[in-house]
């Protein structure tokens, strides 16, 4: 593969929301992998809001103990901005269901980002025990989709 077309794919793809691309040109393949280095220092921040309104707004506080069970399990979080697709296409049936046995690797949801679609797998194996967000939603980044049990 010529070295400017493998430059012009690194630029986009450090551009873009992809994570990963990856390309067969005759006997040649390659794989660009894109790692955040923001993700250590976005993660805590997302975490820190949840003890600050449940401390400064005593009214919140039975809200915040009602939601607290939900997570009980392994939550699936959105690894970036988009919107939240339980399927393929409008016509296909959803990827995951709640009850359903998925295995690390097993397509949960596609998230939209900038006219890409971006599927998203589970990190752990399990079953589904809640999904979180609604079929066309916006989700912000960190955001829980699934808990996994």
């Amino acid at each position: 593969m010529d070295l400017r077309k493998l430059k012009t794919l690194i630029d986009l793809v450090a551009e873009s929301g992809i994570a990963e691309l990856e390309i067969t040109e005759g006997e040649g393949k390659v794989r660009i992998v894109k790692f955040s280095q923001t993700t250590p220092v976005v993660a805590p921040v997302a975490e820190q809001p949840a003890p600050v309104v449940a401390a400064a707004a005593p009214a919140a506080a039975p809200a915040a103990a009602a939601a607290a069970p939900a997570p009980a399990g392994h939550v699936v979080k959105a690894p970036m901005v988009g919107t939240f697709y339980r399927a393929p296409n409008p016509g296909a049936s959803p990827f995951v269901e709640v009850g359903q046995s998925v295995k690390e690797g097993d397509a949960l949801c596609i998230i939209e980002a900038m006219k890409l679609l971006n599927e998203i797998e589970a990190d752990k194996a399990g079953v589904i025990k809640e999904i979180l967000v609604e079929n066309g939603e916006p989700v912000e980044y960190g955001q829980p989709l699934f808990v996994i049990g």
